[in-house]
């Protein structure tokens, strides 16, 4: 299984790039706002992957967090949805988005996306809500671009001289927004209540305020979860 590459962005296309690894063509299929997120031809470049294997197929498909991938892989365990369909729906919303479309029950915001019609936007609601609160509790984004040696280890060298070994990355843990939530998240849980109705209360609090901190998130969440007279 191919789970990450490192290399140089050799062409992009429409719906995919090719990266070059020290000489092998790599060719990935995105989202449209992964895409976007990517540096110039030329530049270094890391990518998240996961590889469909098929009798008369194989297609990789790269991602820049892994919340982006694993929304990937959970859209396509849903009965109706291949890749094209869950890139579309990734495009649309991005990760985010997805999270917070599916812990609220949104099947309208799903809908949105380009061939998802409405019964099938309901059965993704159903059948991944459950699975939500776990996934945005994850982090692991690529965001710090390649410089320097690292940039020459990825690469094939065009000379006989050296090449210094790439710097180990330290693991990502969930920063920003991301981090909040998954705090958010552990928190109401430790106070009792479900994954579901903590990942619903986190993600309307997070749609209402985007630059929320963790404990802003925690006091908007426990709101929302307040009984109602």
């Amino acid at each position: 299984m191919i789970g990450k590459l490192t290399g140089r962005l050799e062409y992009r296309a429409p719906d995919h790039v090719m990266i070059d690894v020290r000489g092998v063509g790599y060719i990935v299929y995105c989202s449209d706002r992964t895409l976007a997120s990517l540096p110039s031809v030329g530049e270094a470049v890391q990518l998240y992957t996961e590889l469909l294997v098929r009798e008369d197929l194989m297609q990789l498909f790269g991602f820049t967090s892994l919340v982006e991938k694993e929304w990937h892989r959970l859209l396509t365990s849903v009965q109706g949805v291949g890749a094209k369909v869950s890139l579309a729906i990734l495009s649309a919303l991005g990760p985010e988005g997805v999270s917070r479309a599916i812990a609220l029950g949104d099947w309208a915001a799903v809908k949105a996306a380009k061939g998802v019609g409405p019964k099938t936007a309901q059965r993704i609601v159903l059948d991944l809500k459950d699975k939500a609160p776990s996934v945005m509790a994850m982090g692991g984004t690529i965001t710090e671009a390649l410089e320097g040696p690292d940039l020459e280890a990825v690469v094939e060298p065009t000379s006989d001289a050296p090449v210094k070994p790439a710097r180990k990355a330290a693991p990502k843990a969930p920063t920003g927004a991301a981090a909040a939530s998954a705090g958010a998240l552990s928190a109401l849980g430790n106070l009792g209540y479900s994954p579901s109705d903590a990942a619903g209360a986190v993600a309307e609090a997070a749609a209402d305020n985007p630059e929320a901190g963790e404990a802003e998130l925690i006091r908007a969440a426990l709101r929302l979860l307040a009984p109602k007279d």
